[in-house]
């Protein structure tokens, strides 16, 4: 009898302690980072010789104070799952020599169908370079990136997403690829222009785009 109450309460412990372990991960504050650094980066920056990684939170530069800012700035509240105070943003300096020649970085935006994560390449002023998805589970996935779409996001600027709400400007000329999935649209616009707004707020620091 006794061999079986600690049995029993044997188990009640580890099935407690799986799920404090699980719930624990699902609410980590998970940030976006290159699958294949070195990979993604030479495919870039052929002409790089090296890079160097860096991690932000905005909990660490301004906590919420600092996180009001950036949303004033998006014209858009936080997602307390997507956009917690502690999610590490990523940013990898791309050097050629002892030069600066760009920056990498991603964030995780939510979609339709669950987490988008965009990466841009800029220059080393903050304007475009390369845009891809590193993940996006729209059933219209491949719409979004056909190179024809990725490429209208090339040469543009934080300015640029800061008047997106101009008809005639060029945030307003690139267009929805998808046919049913506007939201993952928007989203991938938002998406861009929050990556671009914490790479000002962390690494340009109000630079030479603005």
């Amino acid at each position: 009898m006794e061999n079986k109450t600690q049995t029993v309460i044997l188990a009640i412990f580890v099935a407690v302690s799986i799920l404090s372990f699980g719930c624990g991960a699902a609410f980590a504050a998970v940030g976006c980072e290159l699958n294949d650094p070195d990979r993604d980066i030479q495919k870039i920056f052929p002409q790089s010789t090296g890079y160097k990684t860096s991690y932000f939170t905005i909990q660490e530069a301004g906590g919420e104070k600092l996180k009001k800012e950036v949303e004033e700035k998006l014209k858009d509240v936080f997602d307390p799952l997507y956009e917690s105070l502690d999610v590490p943003y990523s940013y990898y300096t791309i050097l050629k020599g002892k030069d600066v020649i760009g920056y990498v970085h991603g964030v995780n935006q939510k979609g339709i169908y669950g987490a988008i994560q965009i990466i841009l390449a800029t220059d080393p002023e903050g304007k475009i370079i390369a845009f891809y998805y590193q993940k996006i589970s729209s059933p219209e996935a491949s719409k979004f990136r056909y190179k024809s779409f990725t490429d209208k996001f090339i040469g543009l600027t934080l300015a640029d997403f800061y008047h997106s709400d101009n008809p005639a400007g060029k945030v307003a000329d690139i267009k929805d690829p998808s046919e049913k999935n506007h939201g993952d649209f928007k989203a991938t616009i938002r998406g861009t222009k929050k990556n671009l707004i914490l790479l000002d707020t962390f690494i340009l620091k109000g630079g030479k785009s603005i």
